[in-house]
C-alpha cells in the first residue's frame, strides 16, 4: 500500500503530455454531465518566458499577454474560449498573476503547508496530506472571472488604471477540495471573528497577495466556498495555484488567491495592499489624480468588489466575420455567453437590431443545472449540488436571426438580466481601475460589397473595433448613442493622454552617479528616465529590440528614446522595475556629458550607445505612395553597420509639434554598401477623419538635406550565414526558412532571403509568402522575381492579393490556412520569420502553431 506520501505526491502529479484521458468518469449507463475537454499540459518552457522569474511554468502559446513578457496576464481567444464549451481546458484557463509564480515541487506538496490563525480559538498549521486525508472532498463547477473582464472597452473611452482586458477574462472548471467552512471549523473561530483574511505564496512588491471575504460567507454552504487541489481532475498547474487556493464562487476572481498559505480570522477586513488598493469601483467623478490624492478613497469598503454584476457577450458573430451574401442561408445564429454574480441566476439574455428600440428573447442553456440532477464522486471529490440552488457558472445564450435583418441593422445589441431582475446597464460606468465594465455588448454591422462584416468593440491583442475606429473619427463615445454623430454634435478633441506614473509607491531611495556607473554594465544595466533610475536586467532576454537594446542604455539618461518608444502598458510595467531617484547634481552631470569626438572616421556608422545622423540626399518614388529615402553617411567611407535581419532606429522631429519620433525600419540597401543607406518606406496618407503615419508623414516632409538621427542595431535576430541563425544570442542550424510577410514588413524578410541566395555555397532554402492588396503594392517585386527565376529549388516565391486585378494569374485572399499548409508546413530544422500587419502576423502564428510549428520556431521581426 502507497504511503500518504506517495500518494499525495502521485495525486498532484499532472498527466503526461500523450494523456488526455480522465480517470473517474461517469459510465456511460450513468446520468450525462458536462465534462472537460481533452487537454494537453504543456511541457515546453516558451521562449518569451526564459529568463524571467517564470522560466520554471510551461504554458499554452495560444493564450493572450496583455502585461507583455512577465508578468503573465492572459485570456485565451474568445472564439476558441467558447469552442472549448461549458468547460475550459487549463491550458487555455484565463491567468491573472500579479509577480513570479511560486515555484512548488512534487516533493514538496505533501508538506505545504496553510496556517489558521487570529481570532481563533485553537490556531492550528494543516499540512496538504491532512487536508486530503481528513476533509470530504467536493467537486463542483465553477466559473472565474477577473474583475477586469471587458475593461479595454474603458481604456478605450478614457485610460483607467489597469490593463485591457478584452472580452474572455473568464473561464470555467470543476474544481476538487474541500469545504472553506470544514477547515476553518478546525480553528474554531471566536465570535467576534468577522471576516477571513487569506495570504498566498506569491512575494510581490507590496508584500504577499492576500484579501478577506466575510466569516459567515465562508461558512455559509450555499456560498460554496473551496480550498481547490484539482482542476478538471488533475492537480492545479503552476499559473492556477499549485497545489492549494481559494476558489469563492459568484465573486471576482481577486478573492480566490492562489498559492494559499495564510487564513486569518479577523473583525475588520483585510488591511493587504491588495486589498486595500485593487478590485474596486470607485464613483466615476473620482479621476486617477484625486484617487492618488486622498486615500480613504480606497479604504472605503463600499467600494470594494465582491459579488460579480450582471454580464454578456456575442462571441458569434466573431469580431471582423465577413457574411457573405450569396452563400448565407435564410437565418444566422447568433451565440454568447452570459453570467451573474453571488449565485443569482441569468434570466434572460435579449437582443436588439434596431438600438434598443425592440428585443428578441434568446435561448439559453444552464449546462450547470445537469450536476443538480446527478450524485455521485467525480475526480475524488463528491457531487453533491441537489440541495444549492445557487448558480456559479456561465451560461451559453443562442438566437437564430433573419440573415435580411442583419442586412438592414446597423448595430447587434445583446444585454442580461439576472433572478434579482438586474438587467445590463446600457451606458458605461468608467471608474479610476476601469473594472466591472458591463454595458450592453454592442457589434457593429456595415455592408462591403455583397458582404456583411461585423465588429467588436474592442481586441485584446490588436488595434480596431468600432470603439476606436468612432474615437480617431472624433466621436464622444459617451455620448449615449454609442459615439454615432448626433445632428448638430460637433466632434470632440481626443482627450490628451495623462503622464503614466512609473515610480515605484513609496520609493525614496536617492542614487548617485557613482553608484549608477557601478550598475551599468550588461550583466546589471541600470537607466534613467526623466530622472529616475531603472534596473534593466529582467528584459535581457525577453526585451523584442534583444539584449543589445538594453545593455546599449545602461548608465545613460534615455528619456527621450524611451518615452518616445514604449506604449502605455509598457510604461505602466516600469514600478515593478524602479530603483530610486537620482540626485539632481548627478542627473545635471549626465545630460550634460559631452559625447566621444575624433578625428578619426569611424568605419562603421551605426552606434549603440549614441545617435549617428544621416543626410538626405535623394528620393525614388516607388508607387503613389511607397519611397526610396536615400541617406548620406557621416563620412563616404563607412558602412552602415546593420546585422542581416536587424534594424536600426531612426529620429526625426514631428513638422507641427517638433516632438521626436522614434521607429525602427530595416533598410533595403546592400549590407557592404559604403557610404549610403537606402529606406523603402510607404507613406500613410490621412485619409477623411484618419490621421496619417506619424513617422512616414514626417519622413515625406523631409527637404533634400536635412538631417536625421540613427541608432543601432536592435533586434534577437541574425543570419550569419550558411543557415546558421542567432536568437537572443544563441545560435542554431536551419534549413528551410518559410518567410511570411506583408506589405513594407517585406524588408527584414528581404534582407536575409538576398543573403542567401547571393551565397552559391549557402544551401538553405527559402519559400517567400508575400501578402498584399493590389499588384502595385507589392514592394521589390524585380529583385525577388529575379531570386525566384535564378534558382526555383532555393527560392519559392508566391504572391497573395486581396484585391488583385482580372489579369491577375496568382493567388488570391489573404495569407490563409490553406496557403501556409501548402507552402509552409512544419519540418525538421525550419524556421518560420514573420514581418506585417498585426492582424496578418496573429492569424498566421496562430494557424502555423494549430499545424505543429513550435513556438521557438517562429521569429516576429
Amino acid at each position: 500500500m502507497a504511503t500518504i506520501i506517495e500518494t499525495a505526491v502521485e495525486i498532484n502529479k499532472s498527466p503526461p503530455k500523450e494523456d488526455i484521458k480522465w480517470h473517474n468518469l461517469p459510465t456511460p449507463e450513468e446520468p450525462n454531465v458536462p465534462l472537460p475537454p481533452p487537454s494537453v499540459n504543456p511541457t515546453a518552457i516558451l521562449d518569451v518566458d526564459k529568463g524571467t522569474p517564470d522560466s520554471h511554468v510551461a504554458r499554452d502559446p495560444r493564450l493572450i499577454r496583455l502585461t507583455g513578457v512577465h508578468p503573465f496576464n492572459t485570456e485565451p481567444p474568445l472564439t476558441a474560449l467558447y469552442k472549448e464549451g461549458f468547460l475550459t481546458s487549463p491550458e487555455l484557463f484565463y491567468v491573472r498573476n500579479h509577480g513570479p509564480v511560486p515555484q512548488v515541487l512534487d516533493e514538496d506538496i505533501p508538506n505545504w503547508e496553510i496556517s489558521i490563525e487570529g481570532l481563533v480559538e485553537n490556531p492550528i498549521v494543516l499540512n496538504f496530506r491532512e487536508i486530503l486525508q481528513n476533509y470530504d472532498h467536493i467537486t463542483a463547477p465553477i466559473t472565474l472571472v477577473c474583475a477586469g473582464n471587458r475593461r479595454k472597452e474603458q481604456n478605450t473611452v478614457r485610460k483607467s488604471k489597469g490593463f485591457s482586458w478584452g472580452a474572455a477574462g473568464l473561464s470555467t472548471a470543476l474544481f476538487t477540495g474541500p469545504m472553506l467552512a470544514d477547515i476553518l471549523r478546525t480553528a474554531k473561530p471566536m465570535r467576534r471573528a468577522k471576516y477571513v483574511c487569506m495570504e498566498g505564496a506569491d512575494k510581490l512588491p507590496n508584500g504577499h497577495y492576500g484579501t478577506s471575504v466575510k466569516l459567515n460567507w465562508a461558512m455559509d454552504f450555499n456560498k460554496g466556498i473551496m480550498l481547490a487541489h484539482k482542476m478538471n481532475g488533475e492537480s492545479l498547474r503552476a499559473d492556477h495555484g499549485r497545489p492549494l487556493r481559494v476558489v469563492v464562487p459568484g465573486q471576482i476572481g481577486g478573492r480566490s488567491v492562489k498559492w494559499l498559505k495564510r487564513l486569518i480570522l479577523t473583525d475588520q477586513p483585510s488591511d493587504n495592499w491588495y486589498h486595500i488598493n485593487d478590485n474596486r469601483v470607485l464613483p466615476t467623478m473620482v479621476s486617477p489624480e484625486m484617487s492618488a490624492q486622498d486615500k480613504n478613497w480606497w479604504t472605503d469598503e463600499r467600494y470594494a468588489i465582491y459579488d460579480l454584476n450582471v454580464n454578456s457577450v456575442a462571441v458569434y458573430p466573431q469580431h471582423e466575420e465577413a457574411l457573405d451574401l450569396a452563400a448565407a442561408g435564410p437565418m444566422y445564429t447568433a451565440k454568447g455567453y452570459a453570467y451573474a454574480g453571488g449565485g443569482r441566476r441569468i434570466t434572460r439574455v435579449e437582443v436588439s437590431l434596431d438600438k434598443g428600440k425592440t428585443w428578441r428573447l434568446a435561448d439559453i442553456e444552464y449546462a450547470e443545472d445537469k450536476y443538480r440532477e446527478w450524485e455521485g464522486d467525480l475526480f475524488g471529490g463528491k457531487v453533491d449540488m441537489w440541495q444549492r440552488e445557487n448558480c456559479f457558472c456561465w451560461s451559453f445564450w443562442s438566437l437564430d436571426v433573419p440573415v435580411s435583418d442583419l442586412e438592414d441593422s446597423g448595430a447587434m445589441l445583446v444585454r442580461a438580466m439576472d433572478e434579482a431582475l438586474t438587467a445590463q446597464p446600457r451606458d458605461m460606468y468608467w471608474s479610476v481601475l476601469g473594472m466591472m465594465n458591463n454595458p450592453w455588448f454592442r457589434i457593429t454591422i456595415s455592408k462591403e460589397g455583397g458582404s456583411l462584416k461585423f465588429e467588436h468593440p474592442t481586441h485584446p491583442a490588436k488595434a480596431g473595433g468600432w470603439m476606436e475606429n468612432v474615437k480617431t473619427a472624433g466621436g464622444d463615445l459617451t455620448n449615449g448613442n454609442w459615439g454615432e454623430r448626433i445632428e448638430g454634435e460637433v466632434s470632440v478633441e481626443p482627450e490628451p493622454v495623462k503622464e503614466i506614473n512609473m515610480k515605484k509607491e513609496g520609493a525614496s531611495r536617492v542614487i548617485d552617479l557613482l553608484e549608477l556607473k557601478s550598475n551599468s554594465s550588461a550583466e546589471t544595466p541600470w537607466f534613467v528616465v526623466n530622472g529616475e533610475v531603472y534596473d534593466g536586467t529582467a528584459f535581457l532576454e525577453g526585451h523584442p529590440g534583444g539584449a543589445i537594446s538594453i545593455t546599449a542604455s545602461a548608465g545613460l539618461d534615455v528619456s527621450e528614446d524611451f518615452l518616445a518608444i514604449h506604449s502605455e502598458t509598457a510604461k505602466m510595467m516600469m514600478p515593478d522595475y524602479h530603483v530610486g531617484t537620482l540626485d539632481k547634481t548627478s542627473l545635471e552631470a549626465l545630460k550634460n556629458k559631452p559625447s566621444p569626438v575624433s578625428d578619426e572616421p569611424r568605419p562603421v556608422f551605426l552606434q549603440s550607445r549614441a545617435w549617428s545622423k544621416a543626410k538626405l540626399i535623394e528620393v525614388k518614388n516607388e508607387s503613389w505612395d511607397t519611397r526610396i529615402f536615400v541617406f548620406d553617411l557621416e563620412h563616404g567611407k563607412q558602412t552602415l553597420g546593420l546585422p542581416i535581419g536587424q534594424h536600426l532606429m531612426i529620429k526625426v522631429p514631428d513638422p507641427v509639434t517638433k516632438e521626436a519620433i522614434i521607429r525602427s525600419y530595416t533598410p533595403i540597401s546592400e549590407t557592404s554598401l559604403v557610404g549610403k543607406m537606402e529606406l523603402l518606406v510607404k507613406i500613410y496618407f490621412p485619409s477623411g477623419t484618419i490621421p496619417g503615419g506619424k513617422m512616414t508623414m514626417a519622413l515625406n516632409k523631409l527637404p533634400l538635406g536635412a538631417e536625421i538621427d540613427c541608432k543601432g542595431p536592435t533586434g534577437r535576430f541574425e543570419y550569419l550565414g550558411n543557415g546558421r541563425v542567432l536568437i537572443g544570442g544563441k545560435e542554431r542550424k536551419v534549413r528551410s526558412f518559410k518567410m511570411i510577410c506583408g506589405g513594407t514588413g517585406i524588408t527584414p524578410i528581404f534582407q536575409v532571403l538576398r543573403a542567401v541566395m547571393q551565397d552559391p555555397q549557402d544551401p538553405t532554402t527559402c519559400v517567400v509568402l508575400d501578402g498584399n492588396r493590389l499588384e502595385e503594392d507589392i514592394l521589390c517585386q524585380a529583385e525577388l522575381n529575379t531570386y525566384a527565376a535564378a534558382d526555383s529549388r532555393k527560392c519559392t516565391l508566391v504572391h497573395t492579393l486581396t484585391k488583385g486585378s482580372e489579369d491577375w494569374k496568382g493567388r488570391r485572399g489573404r495569407i490563409s490556412e490553406e496557403l501556409l499548409l501548402e507552402y509552409a508546413p512544419p519540418g525538421e530544422e525550419s524556421m518560420a520569420i514573420l514581418c506585417g500587419p498585426e492582424a496578418m502576423e496573429i492569424s498566421a502564428q496562430k494557424i502555423l502553431l494549430d499545424q505543429g510549428w513550435k513556438e521557438s520556431d517562429l521569429h516576429f521581426f
